[in-house]
């Protein structure tokens, strides 16, 4: 079994391969890295300039779901959003497995900030594994420290750990 990576768009290698290692190492299973897709362009909310991740996860990921597929995890680097929320750093189906995060809000030059690929890299892992959290059932963490603790702001996010508190580990197993 594998935890599948599914870039849409134009996602750098390194960062697929950073990703899919952090994701190994914490649920302990190898991952491929798909060929790049296209988003489904119904998927996108022109009045808003955003993308709705629960269409992108019931069109692009749900589907065709390979065999020896764990969970998939799809990547984007646009910006997603849900009802009622202004955006999201990702979200998950834990019926099918699947997950997508976006990297759009990750980088620091989103806020007017000098580049920082290794805070960059950091938010994106714990984004990751956050949303592939979800597809084995566990829900948001009170725990600040804990990987499963909803982020409401990119602060919240930084002051995650990389990994789960004693709870949710137990949880996990």
């Amino acid at each position: 079994m594998h935890i599948y990576l599914q870039p849409f768009g134009e996602i750098e290698r390194p960062l697929l391969e950073d990703i899919g290692k952090a994701l190994q190492e914490i649920y302990g299973f190898p991952y491929k890295i798909n060929p790049s897709s296209d988003l489904p362009i119904n998927a996108f909310f022109r009045k808003r300039g955003q993308w709705h991740s629960s269409t992108i996860l019931e069109k692009a990921l749900n589907i065709g779901i390979p065999e020896d597929a764990e969970r998939v995890l799809g990547i984007a680097d646009v910006d997603l959003f849900v009802e009622n929320l202004n955006f999201v750093f990702g979200e998950a189906n834990p019926y099918h497995g699947t997950a997508i995060i976006s990297l759009f809000r990750l980088r620091p030059e989103y806020y007017r900030l000098p580049p920082d690929e290794k805070l960059f890299q950091q938010r994106a892992k714990k984004e990751a594994i956050h949303e592939i959290g979800h597809t084995y059932g566990l829900d948001h963490c009170a725990d600040p420290r804990c990987i499963m603790h909803f982020s409401n702001t990119l602060a919240d996010t930084d002051c995650k750990g990389p990994s789960f508190c004693e709870k949710c580990r137990k949880k996990l197993k």
